[in-house]
């Protein structure tokens, strides 16, 4: 008898875990796959090792300028995607040896429940007081004919070779990240999105920047173009819009349309657990579904599908089962997110027009700055900054924060603690800028 089942061996299965585990609770983890879910295997991690050697490609144009006469002969992809295989395969060892090392029991296999409280896998049943649901999402293709010579994101991981001629189809956070890597490394890029701007959910200053920087590089963007089939011509892959104009010639195209929870094999059917009807687990505040002892978090619950999120709502529950901790859940409200697209993205609360929208405009104030950084002085070749802060009221509670250019990935974090606490725009004023750097323009903003 386990005092927690976990079902996924994800970021936040594991992290729900370990933690039980410190406070004393006997778990059992089940994956069918390989541990870290997606985030380790093909999501954030091989993608911040892509986004880096993209980002290195990026830089070796600015060398000259700083005086180094350096040359560089080629780059081989194969390789690159070996060694990154080499340190993912690594981080699966880790994490086993940190299961063994905690004494939590693992199963590899496919579970399932056999009823509310009952669960099976590789032909033994199991039963805990508390069961966790963290099998988290996988990426949707879309019903369209010749769906299927296009790729998702978990393909573009499986490539061994870079294509030359590529096609990114979507608007979200991925579909700019993996656009970005290709036409970075020195694919011939397309991105592909349904309407007029992509990242629709963000700031709009946000999106904008990054449209023009991606037309400065060179990344081409169809706009307004939806896809009505896949077909082949001439050993390439060619995409037919619903106008019927047809765009040739690609060796590669991927899907990133969306993502969706992993439900089907779970026998769910066979619970009380309730089901949304955006296809999500229905949980409440405490991550409590329908059946008392039951609990889900992570992507398969869909309020904030990232792996920081997964593993506090993962903690915050081990806390409160186990850790005495009754009223320990997440706060799901201004959390911090990163766009690794080129250049990156940071964004946390409203955006502005959320801020309106919410509170009338009489009561936003919005303060926003555009620049070149120092690090490209001495280039021809410029990149941009931009930066916005959404405030609210006579004191002016900083609500948002919306970043994009180079290092604003590592600079949002303190800011992120600021704005969580409650800082105002003149705890931002009274803090003294750090020169000469991007992120003092934060504090300098009139």
């Amino acid at each position: 008898m386990f005092d927690l089942i976990v079902i996924g061996g994800g970021s936040g299965g594991i992290a729900t875990a370990v933690r039980a585990s410190k406070h004393g609770a006997k778990v059992l983890l089940i994956e069918e796959k390989k541990l870290g879910g997606t985030c380790v295997n093909v999501g954030c991690v091989p993608k911040k090792v892509m986004w880096s050697a993209s980002h290195l490609a990026e830089l070796a144009e600015f060398y000259p300028s700083y005086g180094f006469d350096i040359e560089i002969k080629n780059f081989d992809w194969s390789k690159l995607v070996a060694n990154r295989k080499t340190y993912i395969t690594r981080l699966n060892g880790l994490y086993q040896k940190r299961l063994d090392s905690l004494k939590i029991t693992f199963e590899h296999g496919h579970a399932s429940f056999v009823d509310d409280h009952t669960i099976e896998v590789n032909g033994k049943s199991f039963t805990a007081s508390h069961i966790l649901i963290a099998v988290g999402g996988e990426p949707v293709f879309p019903d369209i004919p010749g769906a299927e010579l296009g790729m998702d994101s978990n393909g573009f991981f499986a490539l061994t070779n870079m294509p030359k001629r590529v096609a990114v189809i979507g608007a979200g956070y991925i579909a700019v990240e993996l656009a970005g890597v290709l036409n970075g490394l020195g694919a011939e890029t397309h991105l592909f999105i349904r309407r007029e701007r992509f990242l629709r959910s963000f700031d709009t200053m946000l999106s904008d920047v990054l449209n023009d920087e991606m037309n400065r590089t060179g990344l081409k963007i169809h706009a307004n173009t939806i896809p009505k089939s896949l077909s082949m011509h001439e050993d390439k892959v060619q995409i037919t819009d619903e106008n019927d104009k047809m765009y040739k010639g690609f060796d590669a195209v991927i899907w990133t349309i969306g993502r969706k929870p992993i439900l089907e094999g779970l026998g769910l059917d066979k619970t009380k657990i309730q089901i949304t009807d955006r296809d999500y687990i229905e949980v409440d505040e405490f991550q409590n579904t329908k059946i008392e002892g039951v609990y889900a978090l992570g992507d398969v619950t869909g309020p904030v599908e990232l792996t920081p999120v997964a593993i506090a709502a993962g903690r915050k529950l081990a806390d409160r089962l186990f850790g005495g901790k009754l009223d320990s859940k997440l706060d799901y409200t201004n959390i911090p997110t990163v766009v690794f697209s080129h250049p990156p993205i940071g964004t946390i609360g409203l955006t502005e027009e959320e801020a309106i929208e919410k509170h009338g405009k009489t009561q936003v104030k919005i303060y926003q700055t555009q620049f070149t950084p120092m690090f490209y002085a001495l280039s021809d070749k410029k990149g941009t900054t931009a930066m916005k802060l959404v405030c609210f009221g006579p004191d002016e509670k900083v609500i948002g924060c919306h970043l994009i250019g180079d290092a604003v990935d590592e600079m949002l974090q303190g800011f992120a603690v600021a704005i969580k606490m409650g800082a105002t725009k003149k705890d931002f004023d009274d803090t003294v800028a750090i020169h000469p750097t991007s992120a003092e323009e934060l504090v300098t903003l009139v």
